[in-house]
């Protein structure tokens, strides 16, 4: 198991100012083995999974359940009990020296309840695959994505045998206990379309002609799956210049291994399948959105409909930086690359690659690798 002592670390800064944390993520991604970790910091520790019909009775009365407890309690899978948020800030407030971890399977915007009720009491961590920050082996990551038993497996079969099954149980089963209601053939089409579509410009009209489903419901689908972290949605940047923008946004499947898994491409034809680009230009995203720490509100793409684009332009005051991922160790500056430059202000604009020797090439563009990129900050 690889180890991840950043994300222990931002638990303890969030303890320090706030009585609560909650760690987000998929499901399968490793929290209760965090939380499990993190809780030997603790003498007293109180574990609740909300999946265990008997924590989910007992927490259903929470002033008898946890009134006399003291050190830190861990409650797994918080989005089942959202009517439990009121009295943990009653309960915070009232007992300063505890400490609450929270797990959950869905974003902040579908725990609307808990940002409202504990204002200024919680604070968020995303938890995400396995990366390149915490020791992982970029071949390895790219193929197989960085889900633990996904990563961790044996051989590519059993790897690809739980990438297969875990796309089966989020549709059929994970979806359903987050409350979602949903055909599940319809989810399935439509994740399955992303994934062709992975890297490109969102056309919902196309969505909405392919699958015989209305413009709404695949908005309303594809919410779901950006914030149950299966799917990245990356706006458009709308500078104020002359030329005509792109408004639509871009989609990438965020785990290149369960991207793989839905194109259905095998181990030994990654390399050369077409959209091998494209793969490697969201797992580059992910990787720099991780490494460098951005805020998904500062990250967009750039396109204008003359032709010029820009992969990720974060936007971070008073920083404007540019990526172009390119799978070859050898890239040219494009024509593109300098209108995206000279329109958007750059700072620096950065051409990532799998490999590449990293260096200067001048007016402001740099070579980098992403292992680089793994362990360098370049946004401060």
């Amino acid at each position: 198991m690889l180890e991840r002592p950043d994300i222990i670390s931002q638990i303890d800064l969030f303890f320090e100012v706030m009585p609560i944390c909650g760690i987000l993520g998929p499901r399968q991604v490793g929290k209760t083995t965090l939380a499990e970790l993190y809780s030997k910091k603790f003498t007293n520790c109180h574990r609740f999974d909300l999946e265990d019909p008997y924590d989910l009775a007992l927490l259903r009365n929470p002033k008898a359940s946890l009134a006399d407890l003291k050190g830190l309690i861990i409650i797994d899978e918080i989005q089942r009990l959202p009517e439990l948020f009121p009295y943990l800030r009653v309960f915070v407030d009232r007992n300063p020296d505890i400490k609450i971890l929270i797990l959950g399977s869905s974003a902040p915007s579908l725990l609307r309840q808990s940002s409202e009720t504990l204002a200024g009491r919680i604070g968020y961590i995303e938890l995400t695959p396995f990366d390149l920050l915490t020791g992982g082996d970029q071949p390895r990551l790219f193929t197989r994505g960085g889900f633990p038993k996904s990563y961790l497996a044996n051989t590519w079969d059993a790897s690809s045998r739980w990438r297969k099954s875990y796309i089966n149980t989020f549709l059929e089963q994970d979806l359903a206990a987050l409350g979602f209601d949903i055909t599940t053939q319809n989810m399935r089409n439509l994740w399955t379309m992303i994934a062709h579509y992975h890297g490109n410009i969102m056309n919902y009209s196309e969505f909405s002609r392919s699958l015989s489903m209305s413009e709404g419901t695949i908005r309303k689908y594809l919410h779901i799956l950006e914030n149950s972290f299966m799917v990245r949605v990356l706006r458009p940047w709308f500078a104020n210049i002359k030329k005509r923008q792109i408004k639509s946004p871009k989609v990438y499947i965020r785990d290149s291994g369960l991207l793989h898994s839905l194109l259905r491409i095998e181990e030994e034809d990654i390399k050369m399948h077409p959209k091998v680009g494209a793969a490697f230009e969201g797992f580059a995203l992910e990787e720099v959105i991780k490494s460098q720490k951005l805020d998904a509100s500062d990250c967009y793409f750039w396109h204008t409909q003359n032709g010029a684009e820009l992969d990720l332009f974060v936007a971070h005051h008073p920083q404007k930086i540019g990526f172009e991922f390119k799978y070859t160790d050898a890239p040219k500056i494009t024509k593109s690359m300098r209108i995206a430059k000279e329109d958007l202000g750059l700072d620096k604009l950065y051409l990532v690659t799998p490999h590449s020797k990293d260096a200067d090439l001048g007016e402001g563009f740099e070579l980098i690798s992403l292992k680089t990129l793994a362990t360098k900050a370049v946004i401060k």
